[in-house]
């Protein structure tokens, strides 16, 4: 996943990127309001954390203007202000869901896991097709029932393809989900990840479409 990490506090903002990262995510973050409504505006997002008081507003106002010109990047609230009232006004605004401070990485991540799947409207947690079996929680794979070891940008890429067997999904797309804003991509990053894929998988599972991106095949 790409996700947007919205907070002020920057021992907080650099250990959600370190933990997310480790998560197998690609964490991108600001500190402003202004700049998570820029960030929103030039990329796109499969999940944001975003604290409430920043210093040039409220995330509520952040959340609100995100609904209201149809954005619908789930949000999860992180926030000190936890009491019943916050947590309903923060999910009547908008939210996908609220987690007060303090709180465990693992459950953020885990929440964020489940938001972006009812996202793609996937009932499990666990992705299947063409015999390989990704499981993000636990960043293992299985093809034919095999163990298959990779990388944590393949196994991006795949879990990418995964989503939605049988769509394309353009090297753009591709690119999000293993980069962030400050990271420089490598021009052919994406077809070596995807080369790679092939020999582990077999060369039939991930189809070129020319021209346009790649995609998995819906059966092998």
């Amino acid at each position: 996943m790409r996700i947007l990490v919205v907070e002020d506090d920057p021992v907080l903002s650099d250990g959600l990127k370190v933990g997310l990262g480790l998560d197998g995510s690609v964490v991108d973050s600001v500190a402003a309001c202004a700049d998570a409504l820029a960030a929103l505006a030039a990329a796109r997002f499969d999940a944001m954390v975003l604290d409430i008081m920043l210093p040039d507003g409220s995330g509520l106002d952040v959340l609100k203007e995100m609904r209201e010109r149809g954005d619908a990047t789930p949000v999860i609230l992180l926030t000190a202000l936890d009491d019943p009232p916050d947590r309903v006004r923060g999910l009547d605004t908008g939210a996908d869901d609220y987690l007060g401070k303090p709180f465990d990485l693992d459950e953020l991540a885990a929440r964020l896991r489940a938001i972006a799947r009812r996202k793609e409207g996937r009932a499990g947690a666990v992705l299947q097709a063409a015999g390989i079996v990704l499981d993000p929680a636990r960043l293992t794979v299985t093809a034919c029932g095999e163990a298959v070891s990779l990388s944590r940008r393949e196994f991006a890429v795949l879990a990418a393809l995964m989503e939605r067997p049988g769509v394309i999904r353009s090297r753009g797309e591709l690119e999000d989900r293993l980069y962030g804003w400050q990271e420089e991509i490598e021009s052919n990053a994406v077809e070596v990840h995807i080369h790679n894929l092939r020999v582990k998988l077999g060369r039939a599972t991930i189809e070129t479409v020319r021209g346009l991106g790649y995609r998995l095949r819906a059966s092998s």
